[in-house]
């Protein structure tokens, strides 16, 4: 190309970078990444004051019940009298009950004023009646019985272990302080100085209490004394109960709702009665159990039959729910192929879609089972909430009529009274039930991974 032609050409125009790229953050970009990452921020907040929230719980619950485990308790030797506690002489059963806890009260004390004697203790500033204070009034119901099972204990000089009074349990546990015995009148710094020598030389102790999970409940003046052993048999009664009933109902209803049940206004209205009765607050189902099965069908109050039929109808809405969507997570390919080899409805129902669906039914049961056993507002309106001192007998034994507690109503009992023992162990309540719920969820857990089938 000449030099002439080469002029006539037209100059090229030089490349610019373009407008826009995706390696350049625009400012709506900028402002879109600004948002999302202040939205992570709230989500992580949120979620570290859940969990702060929750520590602060868990921490308060345990540090207040932990101490419920255990109980101030004396050890010192008893000498068994046999002229103050069989007169006659003649060891015979209704003879020896004729000698009332009065009587053993008073043994305990002279035995324990000569213990300290015995031991150079100084009781200097305390009165017999103080030391005797410092006794629990369970300690010689619990001498007595021992006697009576026993009479060849008469005569002989046992080491024996009795239960020390709230108060004194308190002081070694913290609970109570010498400027607050300075203003109660259940107690004096001269006693706390005495509990301190006791403390040094052994007599007195904490020790693991057993009795906290074995002993029915007691009265105001006896809280060291006091246990779960009747709430926790009325808890399991209960919710051997309600799931002997609310499992089959809750499957069977919820299998012929999904899988038989034609698709019109009938259906459609107990679909959202039963998504209704899932939201109905629980109280509610209390004033039903009263109505029916106490004022009508004349069940006995406070029984744990009343109260499994009471939660029965409270977690059965839950249950169904659940159920239905186990079922209907099983994909529809399943059923096709079933029906295509010749299966019946029926045994697609049972040998197809319900082995798939138990883990979900399973894990929805155990949850229901779960709420309900923290269920408290039902119970109080059907007298649960009754002192029961005594036992109920076994399961085959009529025990379901017969007067109960539960964990969940023992609490609130143990916190609406005015002793601070009582406090204490409303918090050692509430650490069993959440342990029979933790319980509950890792069964929920073991049987989903137990029972999970992938397709």
């Amino acid at each position: 190309m000449t030099d002439a032609t080469s002029a006539n050409v037209p100059a090229q125009p030089e490349t610019s970078a373009p407008a826009s790229s995706l390696l350049l953050q625009t400012d709506r970009m900028k402002r879109r990444n600004a948002a999302e990452s202040r939205f992570k921020a709230y989500g992580i907040v949120a979620i570290c004051v859940s969990l702060s929230v929750l520590f602060i719980m868990l921490w308060t619950i345990f540090s207040d019940g932990v101490s419920a485990f255990r109980q101030a308790t004396f050890s010192f030797d008893v000498t068994l009298d046999a002229a103050r506690l069989d007169p006659n002489g003649n060891r015979q059963r209704d003879e020896m009950m004729r000698v009332t806890t009065i009587g053993y009260t008073g043994l305990l004390n002279d035995n324990l004023i000569v213990y300290l004697n015995a031991r150079a203790i100084s009781t200097e500033g305390v009165t017999e009646r103080e030391i005797a204070a410092f006794i629990s009034r369970d300690t010689p119901a619990r001498l007595r019985h021992m006697v009576i099972e026993d009479p060849s204990l008469l005569g002989q000089t046992i080491r024996f272990e009795g239960f020390a009074t709230g108060r004194i349990d308190g002081y070694l546990k913290g609970r109570v302080t010498r400027d607050s015995a300075e203003r109660d009148t259940n107690i004096s710094v001269a006693q706390l100085d005495l509990a301190d020598r006791m403390v040094d030389d052994g007599l007195l102790s904490l020790k693991f209490n057993w009795g906290f999970l074995t002993n029915p409940d007691a009265s105001d003046q006896r809280p060291e004394a006091s246990g779960l052993g009747v709430a926790m048999i009325g808890s399991a009664y209960m919710m051997l109960l309600v799931a002997i009933m609310v499992l089959p109902l809750g499957v069977s209803a919820s299998i012929y709702l999904e899988e038989f049940a034609p698709k019109n206004r009938w259906t459609d209205l107990i679909e959202v009665n039963i998504s209704n009765l899932a939201a109905v607050p629980s109280i509610v189902y209390g004033i039903l159990g009263l109505a029916i099965f106490i004022n009508f069908a004349q069940f006995p109050q406070s029984s744990p039959l009343v109260g499994a039929l009471v939660l029965t109808l409270m977690t059965l809405p839950t249950i169904i729910i659940a159920t239905r969507a186990a079922i209907r997570a099983v994909p529809p390919s399943i059923r096709d192929a079933a029906m295509g080899v010749g299966a019946s409805k029926m045994q697609v129902v049972f040998h197809h879609v319900l082995p798939l669906a138990a883990p979900g039914i399973l894990t929805g049961t155990i949850l229901g089972l779960a709420s309900a056993l923290g269920e408290t507002a039902p119970l109080l309106l059907i007298g649960m909430v009754a002192f029961v001192a005594n036992y109920p007998s076994g399961p085959l034994d009529g025990g379901v009529l017969d007067p109960a507690t539960a964990l969940p109503v023992q609490v609130y009992s143990w916190a609406s009274r005015a002793d601070p023992a009582f406090i204490e162990r409303s918090a050692g309540a509430i650490i069993v039930l959440l342990a029979f719920l933790l319980i509950m969820n890792i069964l929920a857990i073991v049987l989903r991974r137990r029972f999970e089938r992938r397709w």
